[in-house]
C-alpha cells in the first residue's frame, strides 16, 4: 500500500518541484559552481607559471631580490589557501583566498614593472614566452571571473523571486556572495602585464 502511494505521489511531487523552481535552482547552482571551477583552473595555471617566471629572471635581477622574494612568498601563500567549488559558502576561507590572489597579482605587477629596467631580460626568449603565457592567463582569469559574477547574479536574482524564494528557504539555498563584484570593473579590464618591445636598430631611420 505504501509503495502504491509513493508511486501515486511521485508525479505530483515532481510537478511541484518543477513548478516551484526547484529544478531551476539546481541548474543555476551548478552553473555557479562550474563558473567558479573555471576561475580556479586559471588561477592554478597562473600559479604554475610563477616559479618558471622567477627562475627566468633570477640571473638578470641580481639587485632585485626584494621583488623576487615578494613574488615567491605570494606564490607560497596562494598555495597554502586551497579552495574548491564547495567552499563558496565559506566567507572566511574565500576572503583569505581572494586576499592571497590579490597579493600575488600585486607582486607580479611589481616584477613586470622592474623588468622594464633590464633590456637584456626583455629580449630573453624564455622570459618573453612566459610573459605571453602570463598575459594570456590573466586575460582568461578576467574573463572567467566575469562569467562567475554573472552566474552568481543570475542565481541570486532567481532565488529572491516569488514563489522561488519559498522553495529556496525550504531547501536551504541562500544568496551567494559574489566574490569580486565590488571590483568588477577592475577584473574585466585588460591586465597590465604587457611590456614594450625594443624597436630594431634603424627602425626609425
Amino acid at each position: 500500500m505504501k509503495r502504491f502511494l509513493l508511486l501515486l505521489l511521485a508525479p505530483v511531487l515532481a510537478m511541484f518541484l518543477t513548478g516551484c523552481g526547484y529544478n531551476e535552482i539546481q541548474r543555476l547552482d551548478e552553473q555557479v559552481k562550474a563558473a567558479w571551477s573555471q576561475v580556479l583552473n586559471q588561477y592554478e595555471r597562473r600559479a604554475e607559471l610563477v616559479p618558471k617566471l622567477v627562475n627566468s629572471v633570477n640571473a638578470y635581477m641580481v639587485n632585485e631580490r626584494t621583488v623576487l622574494t615578494e613574488v615567491t612568498e605570494a606564490r607560497a601563500k596562494v598555495g597554502s589557501v586551497q579552495v574548491s567549488v564547495d567552499d563558496l559558502d565559506n566567507p572566511e576561507l574565500m576572503a583569505r583566498f581572494t586576499q592571497a590572489q590579490s597579493q600575488l597579482s600585486s607582486a607580479l605587477s611589481r616584477l613586470i614593472a622592474v623588468s622594464e629596467n633590464y633590456p637584456q631580460l626583455k629580449s630573453d626568449g624564455l622570459f618573453r614566452d612566459l610573459m605571453t603565457q602570463l598575459e594570456g592567463t590573466e586575460n582568461r582569469i578576467a574573463t572567467e571571473r566575469g562569467r562567475f559574477v554573472q552566474a552568481v547574479q543570475a542565481y541570486n536574482v532567481y532565488i529572491r523571486q516569488f514563489p522561488t524564494v519559498i522553495t529556496a528557504k525550504i531547501f536551504g539555498y541562500d544568496v551567494k556572495q559574489n566574490y569580486g563584484v565590488d571590483r568588477q570593473g577592475e577584473i574585466m579590464r585588460d591586465p597590465e602585464v604587457k611590456f614594450d618591445v625594443p624597436a630594431p636598430a634603424g627602425a626609425n631611420g
